[in-house]
């Protein structure tokens, strides 16, 4: 019986992949053909190659699995054109839970992100927090949004399925990096001299992947479940970096209404270059929420321990050494 994980390749996905292995699982994974596989290298696992938006790909990877860990998604803060998106995040995701409940799964985990909850202007947020989509700021929020909405339709028809909502990951293999990963390589080497004054909460990405088996073995179908650890400003994990890397830590808040004028002369410039902007608007205006939440329920439900925050920063910039993109 076969364990099938979309998004094995990435970041959250890949911790997820070797949790599973570690408990003895047999792990199906869904790759594209020229994807980045390092996070996969010396993992036995199947692959079935193919794109998530190919229907003949999805109906080849579902087939005879036991459990679907659902992670893949198209996560960008910018794109030129949204459409591919809500098809990958929206369409591709819903189809691929009913293919995987119709072939016999017997429990679906879907992967969203704490960015579809509503937050607490000076609290902390959970799953029960009021939100709208009018309050999703742009293509990659609301396509999440969307999905869990889906998602929850396809529940209440019966579909055995269970939300986890991560936080903010940081821990090895970030390959890519992650947004988050970036700002700690930035900060670590002494290159973000200033900051603004936003909040994360920060979890350990193998804590994550624990939270993921857990949702699979415990979770109650149509229920989500937040899958963080601990909350801390910008400047306190700005603070906690520069004495884990022995620098000073930044003393500049800026605020965020001088840097808006900056996301939007990177993204006009992105629109001519083709390349990803260094800075986004919709990355700037969620950075005027402190995205702070309660992971209780997780703990209380499903018996999830998440570790200290300052573990996982010093694995993310123990791993970034190893790696090279953090030297000094």
């Amino acid at each position: 019986m076969t364990a099938l994980v979309t998004g094995a390749t990435g970041f959250i996905g890949s911790a997820v992949v070797r949790a599973l292995l570690a408990r003895g699982e047999a792990v199906r994974v869904l790759a594209r053909k020229d994807g980045d596989r390092r996070n996969l290298e010396g993992l036995a696992v199947d692959i079935v190659e193919g794109d998530l938006r190919d229907a003949a790909a999805r109906a080849r990877a579902v087939a005879g699995i036991k459990s679907l860990y659902h992670l893949a998604a198209d996560y960008r803060l910018w794109v030129p054109d949204p459409a591919p998106m809500y098809a990958t995040n929206v369409e591709a995701a819903a189809d691929l839970l009913r293919r995987a409940a119709e072939a016999g799964a017997a429990k679906l985990v879907y992967t969203s992100s704490v960015a579809t909850l509503g937050t607490v202007e000076g609290g902390i947020a959970d799953e029960a927090t009021p939100v709208s989509l009018e309050e999703m700021i742009g293509p990659y929020k609301r396509s999440k949004y969307l999905a869990e909405e889906a998602v929850r339709a396809l529940a209440h028809e019966g579909v055995p399925v269970v939300i986890v909502n991560p936080s903010a990951p940081v821990g090895p293999r970030d390959v890519k990096p992650t947004p988050t990963g970036r700002m700690i390589v930035e900060a670590a080497s002494g290159q973000m001299p200033a900051y603004v004054d936003t909040g994360l909460n920060i979890v350990h990405v193998d804590d994550v992947a624990a939270g993921h088996l857990l949702a699979h073995d415990k979770g109650a179908v149509g229920e989500r479940y937040v899958l963080g650890a601990e909350n801390l400003t910008l400047a306190e994990i700005l603070a906690r970096i520069a004495a884990i890397v022995g620098r000073k830590a930044p003393k500049i808040k800026l605020p965020i209404a001088a840097v808006l004028p900056i996301a939007y002369l990177a993204e006009a410039a992105a629109r001519i270059t083709g390349r990803e902007p260094f800075v986004t608007v919709d990355g700037v205006k969620l950075a005027r929420k402190k995205m702070f939440f309660s992971s209780d329920k997780a703990r209380r439900a499903l018996g999830y321990s998440p570790r200290p925050a300052d573990i996982a920063l010093r694995d993310a910039i123990a791993w970034f050494r190893v790696t090279g993109a953090l030297t000094g």
